[in-house]
């Protein structure tokens, strides 16, 4: 049939007709014979099928009878779902069914629900009968058996592994298991308590082999003791044996000095042995000192096997039970009472110490052979871990004796001067002058001068240097922690002192002078102390050893100690010229005593600072902070004086006789800085300045007092000589000055007009100078406060290289950048 339902090409059908060009148009002819054709083969095609279907007819009759089944059992099942569904929906059988299934549902569960409560209830019976054959066993003395039942039930009843919504039933019988297993405890406590007794009056251990407690008579202490092992309450029970064993035998077996000896005695009975003794005995002799150890450790021993062998029956589960109860305490008492006090107080008998770490590796390995302390366990080998370890105890010992005395030197100093310290000048060194025994007054070791420090630096660096000397001569080990004891005791000045001085820093005084020398004194010690000591250092601290990085720290508070000491002292003094109220009216009595107040108690602050400070102060120090301070006076002082915009001749003259018994009443304070700049000059540590130099407005003030009764003329003449702005004056303050004390005249007028004009700097170029001047001074006194710093240190760096060219061998000179 396939042939049949090919496709029809209508170009076969006019083969020979020239179809290639598909726009040739096919005359009536061609469609007449494609029509023709067509039909034709349209009839082969019915013929064909016909004759398909006549062969196959069998075929199509099976077909077709198969459908018509299949039809007619459909209508047939419908029918049926039909009247099912009819059923259904007149009799509601599926709600019968259901509800009996959930019937036979509930009857199984309540059925396997009772059989459960069933087979619970067995096992809380037997659990209960258990615990009651428990408790039943222990009054009758079958203690073993009741151990061992006390323990299987712990796993029935899951004591310690309890879970949430367990049947309350299993709390109660918890409860009771718990009673029981506190029963037990105490039971078997009062066993101990009645085996190991200690009579204080004998003073004798007495350990008893037969027990009776609590109406049970005749129990051995060996039932005992395998009772507790198999409940597992071993060292419960032998907790207050073992506190009775160590106060009372171990103890005084340690004690050094005054040990005690032990003898033992065994009873025996008609059935065996009832108890054994062991007696505390005192030492023949108290003056003999065990040093080695020997006999402390032999006494211990012998404690140890009288416990092994009488209490625990030389059971290795039992002694380590009972070692691993009383070992840390043991090893304690040992350290505590023997070990610690045989470290060596000096680096050179560490050797004979090793004596005392043989001994205790051989005690450690007499307790091992006993199995009193663990063979595996590193921590039971504290006493061999702390004898070999003795330079680090030792070290550890002295560095807290070292920080100990350092801290109490720095607690109990009072920062008073020495009774003997006379000094009324300079400290130098090489001069002669003022050398004082007292060890308070020391060398500077990068300057010419000396100073007067606190007992608690002198003594701090004493202690310093003796450290020191201890790491030259000590192990590795050792060194490391003395050089970590010097590096902390020097810090614990910076701690306390400045905490312990705070609020007499705050005032006037020479505490904090005192602490200012203390901090430079230091600073210049530290830097010294590596180049003094490292070539002794042991080789692993040389690398490591450094202290220069501490000096700095001590130079900045030092420097910051003498800046508060000149913030306090010059706000004293603003203070006391406050009162002066701008020195107006002075011409009045009553002002002119206010001024004359004013200038007399700020005298009197700058002779109080003089006093302390130049006794204390070196004189590079004393000059540069005192010029300061005077700096501050009478710069505040001329610039009142000149900002009065109206005097009378009367007022000047008051003006003039204030500022020069200011200067009269300071001439010794002068005087002191005088020679201050003649020492340096010796000292070579500075250049001999002029004192109106480093005092710009000392000049400027003593002008202005011979301004005060001076003509106009001589007051024009000195302006145009350049004397008056040589003294600081600006051409303002001069104008305001003259018109201030000159009435306006054509002679005023003419000599501010050649100040003006004929002085070389116009009214701008004038307060431009004015503006120069207040930076210059502003700037001098901050130079003054910092660069004393730079200064230091640069004098410490070339100081240090000299003093390395004196000290070092030649090949290990070299010189600081």
């Amino acid at each position: 049939m396939d042939p049949l339902f090919d496709r029809i090409n209508v170009r076969h059908l006019l083969s020979g007709h020239d179809l290639s060009d598909p726009s040739t148009p096919l005359s009536a002819p061609d469609l007449r014979l494609i029509i023709s054709r067509l039909e034709s083969h349209s009839l082969h095609i019915k013929s064909k099928v016909r004759s398909y279907l006549l062969s196959h007819r069998e075929d199509f009759a099976s077909l077709f009878s198969q459908c018509n089944d299949a039809v007619f059992k459909t209508n047939e099942i419908s029918d049926n779902v039909s009247g099912i569904l009819s059923l259904i929906s007149d009799r509601p059988i599926d709600v019968e069914i259901r509800k009996l299934v959930d019937e036979i549902g509930r009857t199984t569960k309540e059925a396997r629900e009772k059989r459960e409560m069933l087979g619970l209830l067995k096992i809380i019976v037997g659990i209960c009968e258990r615990l009651e054959g428990a408790r039943s066993a222990f009054s009758d003395g079958r203690l073993r058996f009741a151990a061992e039942e006390v323990k299987e039930l712990k796993k029935a009843l899951r004591i310690g592994d309890e879970e949430e919504g367990e049947p309350i039933v299993y709390g109660l019988l918890r409860k009771q298991w718990a009673d029981l297993f506190d029963e037990m405890q105490d039971l078997f406590s009062k066993f101990m308590e009645n085996a190991v007794r200690f009579e204080q009056d004998s003073r004798t251990i007495r350990v008893k082999y037969k027990l009776c407690v609590d109406k049970m008579d005749g129990i051995e202490l060996h039932t005992v003791m395998e009772a507790m092992d198999v409940a597992g309450i071993l060292d419960y029970s032998l907790a207050k044996a073992a506190d009775l064993i160590i106060k009372h035998a171990i103890t005084p077996a340690v004690s050094y000095g005054s040990p005690a000896m032990f003898a033992e005695d065994v009873n025996q009975g008609s059935k065996g042995i009832s108890e054994t003794v062991l007696k505390i005995l005192p030492s023949q002799d108290c003056k003999i000192v065990d040093v080695d150890g020997d006999a402390i450790y032999a006494r211990v021993i012998q404690v140890i096997k009288f416990i092994f062998k009488h209490i625990c029956f030389e059971n290795g589960s039992w002694i380590r039970s009972f070692g691993r109860l009383t070992w840390p305490r043991i090893s304690d008492i040992i350290i505590s009472k023997f070990l610690s006090k045989v470290v060596p107080e000096d680096a050179s008998k560490l050797v004979d110490f090793q004596k005392i770490v043989k001994c205790t590796s051989e005690f450690e390995f007499s307790l091992k052979e006993m199995m009193f302390i663990s063979a595996s366990d590193g921590k039971d080998y504290r006493l061999s871990s702390f004898s070999e370890n003795v330079e680090v105890h030792f070290a550890f010992r002295k560095k807290t004796e070292i920080l100990g005395k350092a801290r109490n030197s720095l607690l109990q100093c009072d920062f008073s001067l020495p009774q003997d310290y006379t000094s009324k000048g300079p400290l130098l060194k090489n001069d002669g002058m003022a050398i004082n025994s007292s060890n308070q007054v020391v060398d500077l070791i990068f300057s010419s001068e000396r100073c007067v420090v606190s007992k608690a630096a002198s003594q701090l660096m004493e202690l310093v240097h003796q450290t020191l000397q201890d790491v030259c001569l000590s192990s590795a080990r050792v060194a490391l922690e003395f050089y970590h004891a010097v590096r902390d005791a020097i810090l614990l000045y910076e701690a306390v002192i400045p905490v312990k001085l705070e609020r007499q820093l705050d005032g006037i005084n020479q505490v904090a002078i005192l602490m200012y020398n203390d901090c430079l004194f230091l600073s210049q010690e530290i830097l010294g102390l590596a180049f003094e000591y490292r070539t002794d250092f042991p080789d692993s601290i040389k690398e490591h050893a450094v202290f220069a990085d501490m000096a700095p720290r001590f130079h900045l508070m030092a420097e910051e100690i003498l800046q508060r000491q000149i913030r306090i002292v010059i706000f004293n003094l603003r203070e006391a010229i406050d009162g002066a109220d701008g020195f107006q009216n002075t011409h009045q009595m009553q002002q002119f005593e206010s001024a004359k107040f004013s200038i007399d108690q700020a005298v009197f602050i700058l002779e109080k600072v003089h006093i302390i400070w130049e006794p204390l102060l070196r004189p590079s120090t004393y000059k540069r902070s005192m010029c300061m301070v005077l700096e501050s006076v009478f710069s505040r002082i001329t610039k009142d004086i000149l900002l009065l915009d109206d005097l009378a001749a009367e007022e000047t003259l008051q003006l003039q006789r204030l500022i020069h018994m200011m200067l009269d009443n300071l001439s010794s304070l002068l005087k002191s800085l005088i020679s201050a700049f003649d020492s340096n000059a010796k000292s070579e540590e500075d250049t001999s300045r002029p004192i109106d130099d480093l005092i710009p407005s000392l000049r400027k003030i003593r002008k202005l007092g011979e301004l005060l009764d001076m003509p106009l003329k001589s007051i024009t003449s000195a302006w145009e000589s350049g004397e008056l702005m040589s003294c600081g004056f600006t051409i303002l303050e001069l104008k305001d000055f003259i018109r201030a004390i000159f009435a306006d005249s054509t002679l005023r007028k003419e000599c501010i007009w050649r100040i003006e004009n004929k002085g070389g700097m116009t009214t701008q170029q004038s307060k431009a100078m004015e503006q120069y001047s207040t930076q210059q001074v502003h700037l001098g006194v901050s130079m003054l406060i910092k660069l004393p710093i730079l200064e230091q240190v640069d004098t410490n760096c070339h100081d240090l290289n000299r003093w390395l060219k004196k000290t070092l061998p030649t090949s290990q000179h070299f010189s600081w950048p």
